[in-house]
Protein backbone atom coordinates (compact mmCIF):
# COMPACT_ATOMS: atom_id res chain seq x y z
CA UNK A 1 0.00 0.00 0.00
CA UNK A 2 1.39 3.44 -1.18
CA UNK A 3 1.39 6.49 1.61
CA UNK A 4 0.25 9.76 0.55
CA UNK A 5 1.87 12.58 2.06
CA UNK A 6 -0.45 15.99 1.81
CA UNK A 7 0.73 17.81 4.04
CA UNK A 8 4.22 18.65 2.38
CA UNK A 9 2.45 19.13 -1.03
CA UNK A 10 0.05 21.48 0.80
CA UNK A 11 3.24 23.32 2.26
CA UNK A 12 4.68 23.41 -0.92
CA UNK A 13 1.08 25.00 -2.60
CA UNK A 14 0.89 27.57 -0.03
CA UNK A 15 4.86 28.48 -0.41
CA UNK A 16 3.91 28.83 -3.78
CA UNK A 17 1.38 31.34 -3.72
CA UNK A 18 2.91 33.76 -0.97
CA UNK A 19 6.21 33.52 -2.92
CA UNK A 20 4.91 36.70 -4.97
CA UNK A 21 4.43 40.05 -3.88
CA UNK A 22 1.73 40.98 -1.76
CA UNK A 23 -1.11 43.43 -2.54
CA UNK A 24 -0.90 46.27 -0.05
CA UNK A 25 -4.14 47.30 1.48
CA UNK A 26 -5.06 51.06 1.41
CA UNK A 27 -7.30 52.32 4.17
CA UNK A 28 -8.83 55.72 3.38
CA UNK A 29 -10.41 57.22 6.35
CA UNK A 30 -13.92 59.45 5.40
CA UNK A 31 -12.10 63.30 6.26
CA UNK A 32 -15.31 64.84 5.14
CA UNK A 33 -17.05 63.24 8.00
CA UNK A 34 -14.79 64.92 10.65
CA UNK A 35 -16.51 66.52 13.47
CA UNK A 36 -13.86 69.61 13.97
CA UNK A 37 -14.75 72.26 16.00
CA UNK A 38 -14.98 73.81 19.73
CA UNK A 39 -17.35 71.60 20.73
CA UNK A 40 -18.08 70.72 24.72
CA UNK A 41 -17.71 67.08 24.34
CA UNK A 42 -16.35 64.46 21.38
CA UNK A 43 -19.91 62.85 21.11
CA UNK A 44 -17.70 60.54 18.54
CA UNK A 45 -16.80 58.64 22.02
CA UNK A 46 -19.77 57.92 23.06
CA UNK A 47 -22.28 55.03 22.35
CA UNK A 48 -25.19 54.88 19.83
CA UNK A 49 -28.68 55.59 20.72
CA UNK A 50 -30.20 55.79 17.39
CA UNK A 51 -29.72 56.75 13.87
CA UNK A 52 -32.06 57.65 10.74
CA UNK A 53 -32.29 58.81 7.18
CA UNK A 54 -33.90 61.18 6.05
CA UNK A 55 -34.34 60.73 2.36
CA UNK A 56 -36.11 63.78 1.34
CA UNK A 57 -32.85 66.00 2.03
CA UNK A 58 -30.31 63.39 1.50
CA UNK A 59 -28.67 62.85 5.22
CA UNK A 60 -28.34 60.85 7.73
CA UNK A 61 -28.21 61.43 11.81
CA UNK A 62 -27.20 59.58 14.58
CA UNK A 63 -27.98 60.25 18.24
CA UNK A 64 -25.28 59.32 20.62
CA UNK A 65 -25.03 59.52 24.43
CA UNK A 66 -22.45 59.62 27.58
CA UNK A 67 -22.42 57.29 29.70
CA UNK A 68 -25.04 58.16 31.93
CA UNK A 69 -27.80 58.75 28.77
CA UNK A 70 -26.72 55.01 27.55
CA UNK A 71 -27.10 53.56 31.55
CA UNK A 72 -30.56 55.47 31.35
CA UNK A 73 -31.97 54.22 27.78
CA UNK A 74 -31.13 50.90 28.90
CA UNK A 75 -32.79 50.71 32.38
CA UNK A 76 -36.34 52.55 30.80
CA UNK A 77 -38.20 52.30 27.76
CA UNK A 78 -39.51 55.91 28.22
CA UNK A 79 -37.88 59.08 27.32
CA UNK A 80 -36.64 59.34 31.14
CA UNK A 81 -32.45 60.83 31.58
CA UNK A 82 -31.21 61.67 35.05
CA UNK A 83 -29.41 64.47 35.35
CA UNK A 84 -25.84 64.42 33.74
CA UNK A 85 -27.26 62.96 30.56
CA UNK A 86 -26.15 64.05 27.51
CA UNK A 87 -27.19 63.54 24.27
CA UNK A 88 -25.83 64.82 21.11
CA UNK A 89 -26.88 64.48 17.31
CA UNK A 90 -24.69 64.27 14.45
CA UNK A 91 -25.68 64.94 11.15
CA UNK A 92 -23.92 64.44 7.84
CA UNK A 93 -24.92 64.67 4.36
CA UNK A 94 -25.41 61.39 2.57
CA UNK A 95 -22.91 60.11 -0.36
CA UNK A 96 -22.60 57.57 -2.22
CA UNK A 97 -20.18 55.10 -1.41
CA UNK A 98 -17.97 55.18 -4.02
CA UNK A 99 -16.21 51.62 -3.13
CA UNK A 100 -19.83 49.17 -2.86
CA UNK A 101 -21.95 50.04 -5.38
CA UNK A 102 -25.11 51.04 -4.17
CA UNK A 103 -23.97 52.36 -0.65
CA UNK A 104 -24.23 55.33 0.82
CA UNK A 105 -21.81 57.01 3.37
CA UNK A 106 -21.37 60.16 5.43
CA UNK A 107 -20.73 63.60 3.99
CA UNK A 108 -19.71 66.45 5.29
CA UNK A 109 -21.20 67.46 8.61
CA UNK A 110 -24.44 69.60 8.70
CA UNK A 111 -24.20 69.97 12.41
CA UNK A 112 -23.89 68.67 15.87
CA UNK A 113 -26.46 69.10 18.58
CA UNK A 114 -26.26 68.56 22.11
CA UNK A 115 -29.03 68.07 25.11
CA UNK A 116 -27.81 68.49 28.22
CA UNK A 117 -30.23 66.94 31.04
CA UNK A 118 -29.18 69.45 33.99
CA UNK A 119 -30.23 68.92 37.80
CA UNK A 120 -32.18 71.72 38.87
CA UNK A 121 -35.58 72.48 41.37
CA UNK A 122 -38.35 70.93 38.87
CA UNK A 123 -36.87 67.65 37.80
CA UNK A 124 -33.88 69.22 35.77
CA UNK A 125 -33.38 71.87 32.91
CA UNK A 126 -32.53 71.08 29.67
CA UNK A 127 -29.86 72.58 27.36
CA UNK A 128 -30.03 72.38 23.90
CA UNK A 129 -26.88 73.86 21.77
CA UNK A 130 -26.51 73.46 17.76
CA UNK A 131 -23.20 73.85 16.06
CA UNK A 132 -22.84 74.49 12.53
CA UNK A 133 -20.57 76.12 10.00
CA UNK A 134 -17.07 74.53 9.30
CA UNK A 135 -15.51 74.52 11.74
CA UNK A 136 -18.16 73.95 13.82
CA UNK A 137 -19.34 77.07 15.98
CA UNK A 138 -22.19 77.57 18.12
CA UNK A 139 -25.08 78.90 16.27
CA UNK A 140 -28.38 78.10 18.87
CA UNK A 141 -27.92 77.95 22.93
CA UNK A 142 -31.61 78.23 25.17
CA UNK A 143 -32.10 76.48 28.17
CA UNK A 144 -35.59 75.31 29.16
CA UNK A 145 -37.09 73.79 32.10
CA UNK A 146 -39.77 71.61 29.72
CA UNK A 147 -38.24 70.34 25.91
CA UNK A 148 -40.20 72.00 23.23
CA UNK A 149 -39.04 71.73 19.43
CA UNK A 150 -35.44 70.15 18.44
CA UNK A 151 -34.97 69.39 22.58
CA UNK A 152 -38.00 66.83 22.65
CA UNK A 153 -37.53 65.98 19.18
CA UNK A 154 -34.41 64.38 20.14
CA UNK A 155 -35.68 63.15 23.96
CA UNK A 156 -38.87 61.23 21.86
CA UNK A 157 -36.10 59.40 19.64
CA UNK A 158 -36.45 55.49 20.31
CA UNK A 159 -33.54 53.80 21.43
CA UNK A 160 -32.05 50.64 18.77
CA UNK A 161 -32.10 47.36 20.70
CA UNK A 162 -29.55 48.22 23.46
CA UNK A 163 -27.64 44.78 24.81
Amino acid sequence: MKTIHVLPAALLLMGIGCSQPSARVITRFNRDAEVSGELPYNPLQWEVIASTLNHNDHTLATVLGNDRAIACTRKNATHAYAAGSVLSVITWSQEEDPRWFGGNIPGKVRSVEFLEVQSGQDHGTYLYTMYRGSPLRKLVSTEEKSPTGRAACILGQRAAVMP
